[in-house]
């Protein structure tokens, strides 16, 4: 969920370079910054910053090239939730063709409320409990990956428990370095997701053996935010190796999950190319007769979305460090502070973007020194009142979102070509304890 930011001897890219390298933005002479065909100032005058706002158009587009590079193979986009679940975007996903691959209970709901098949979805993640594993056999899901041999044991109980037989596809661990951030590498001995590549056949075997379970395949995944296709060639080689292995001792081994992990550019740096990677699974697979999965989500809805915030103030200090307070914070978009993650920033407005550029920390109103959006970031004078667009923050951003400081969450737009609508409210200041009570034992 991170990435490296410019080359720390360059300069950083200009607004005009930024929006050069998103077909989907464009600087009118009057209107401002435009997503797709509408300028965002005309939604931050309606519903007011932050916001979040995304491009549906752009993730449609986004899917079709996706789908283009892929086909002529038995390769499935399946649209990995946790990068933005919002309902009108797994509706999109849906009626693109996309299924989902999910990682709780709450996503799984989430996709099904969407429209997605629950023949389309595959459940992953290291950790899910009895209750999560019901579900999903009860919903009749494509699969539920398996991370670990007492995950296994588990799945096999509970199916043989409801008189079920739950299709399963052994996650497996390559050991294989994705040359990503630390926090979202998975494909790593040392990482705590799958099953050692060594320990493949054996638990293959006691799978096949269980009650309630019929093993299907292998799935893997190595981490997000890549970029090289050398990792996933690594990965997806020992992958096929091991589907022979598994045939050659008389198992069935009819589907393979890739994973997802695509990285996209932050800077004005391209990101990966989804015609690699789909070469990348031809070169491994091809020969193997497999279904094959993908499960994208940075890559779809990363680019398509951006947060709208507005300066507060502008401060120095003693040490002279120049200082603009948005009125978005680091609750908001988490990524910075968690993963000193890079964002573009650009003004809205047409002459703030071409103005006088200086040095200066772009930071949220939170009491907290991590509350930062950019350091020593090359920006347009901005004054307070003047408005920005923090790009890219389609992915792990609203969903990784808190109320901390007490600050509601904030209102979603999408935008369709010229048309927009409010896809989620601003949340009430009441809203943010609604749900608490305090005991009746305490005086009033």
């Amino acid at each position: 969920m991170a990435q490296p930011a410019p080359i720390a001897d360059a300069p950083d890219p200009t607004a005009a370079e930024l929006i050069a390298a998103r077909p989907h933005l464009t600087m009118h002479a009057h209107d401002g910054l435009m997503l797709e065909g509408v300028a965002l100032n005309r939604i931050a005058a309606v519903v007011g910053t932050p916001a979040w706002v995304y491009g549906a158009g752009t993730m449609r587009a986004r899917l079709a090239q996706l789908q283009a590079a892929l086909a002529g193979q038995d390769a499935h986009v399946h649209y990995a939730v946790k990068a933005n679940d919002h309902l009108a975007v797994l509706r999109l996903m849906a009626q693109g063709g996309a299924g989902a691959d999910v990682v709780s209970e709450g996503e799984l709901r989430r996709a099904r409320a969407a429209g997605i098949a629950a023949a389309d979805i595959v459940f992953s993640g290291v950790g899910k409990s009895a209750r999560e594993i019901r579900l999903a056999i009860a919903e009749d899901i494509a699969q539920i990956n398996i991370e670990s041999p007492e995950e296994l044991e588990l799945v096999s109980a509970v199916a043989a428990s409801l008189g079920r037989t739950m299709r399963v596809v052994l996650r497996i661990n390559p050991d294989v370095d994705a040359g990503t951030h630390a926090k979202i590498t998975t494909g790593k001995a040392d990482n705590k997701f799958g099953i050692a590549h060594g320990d493949a056949p054996a638990v293959y075997a006691r799978a096949a053996a269980l009650p309630g379970v019929e093993p299907v395949g292998l799935a893997l995944h190595i981490g997000s935010q890549i970029l090289s296709m050398a990792p996933y060639r690594a990965a997806y080689a020992r992958t096929a190796d091991l589907v022979h292995a598994l045939r050659d001792a008389g198992h069935t081994v009819d589907r393979v999950d890739c994973g997802g992990g695509l990285g996209i550019g932050y800077g004005d740096e391209p990101g990966a190319s989804v015609e690699a990677f789909a070469g990348a699974l031809r070169a491994s697979f091809s020969n193997l007769g497999v279904r094959l999965m993908v499960e994208p989500g940075r890559w779809l809805v990363g680019p398509a979305g951006l947060l709208l915030a507005e300066t507060l103030i502008t401060k120095g200090t003693p040490a002279t460090r120049r200082f603009v307070v948005l009125d978005a914070a680091m609750n908001d978009l988490m990524r910075p502070a968690m993963y000193d993650a890079y964002h573009g920033i650009v003004p809205l407005d047409p002459a703030d973007a071409t103005g006088p550029v200086e040095i200066a920390d772009i930071v949220g109103p939170i009491c907290e020194t991590g509350d930062s959006f950019a350091r020593d970031r090359a920006l347009p004078c901005l004054a307070p009142g003047a408005r920005v667009a923090i790009l890219d923050a389609g992915a792990y951003g609203a969903v990784m979102s808190s109320t901390y400081n007490a600050r509601p969450l904030l209102p979603i737009v999408m935008v369709d070509g010229d048309r927009w609508a409010v896809v989620r409210d601003r949340q009430l200041h009441e809203d943010l304890w609604a749900g608490e009570r305090i005991p009746d034992f305490f005086p009033s």
